[in-house]
């Protein structure tokens, strides 16, 4: 690829909206899943991977099902994704914020089917 053509998709990506919204990574076995919210989505569900590979994950619960189990047992999901809005003020940390509380009564925190 050229140098022109690797700039002007670079200036795209930088220019595109950031895929933001709440995700989750499901127990197929238990039905437990860990819910969270991220401004860039890919990112949050690959660091999430890489420390349960690694076996560094920050929840304890989950780390020991992901030993027990194997990857293999594990979904990793897009729950909902934010869409660009026309107003320049919109306050997505806010709109995060709402979405996470609903999906958070869908499966609510300390509930047998979450991590906490």
């Amino acid at each position: 690829m050229d140098k022109a053509k690797r700039k002007e998709l670079t200036n795209i990506h930088k220019r595109s909206f950031p895929s933001m919204g709440i995700f989750s990574i499901k127990n197929k076995m238990t039905g437990k899943q860990l819910i969270g919210k991220s401004t860039n989505l890919i990112g949050a569900l690959n660091r999430h991977r890489m420390e349960l590979c690694l076996g560094v994950h920050r929840n304890p619960e989950l780390m020991a099902d992901w030993r027990l189990l194997g990857e293999a047992q594990f979904a990793f999901e897009v729950l909902e994704q934010i869409k660009e809005r026309p107003e320049p003020d919109f306050d997505y940390p806010s709109e995060l914020d709402r979405c996470i509380a609903v999906w958070r009564i869908k499966v609510p925190l300390g509930s047998p089917a979450s991590y906490l």
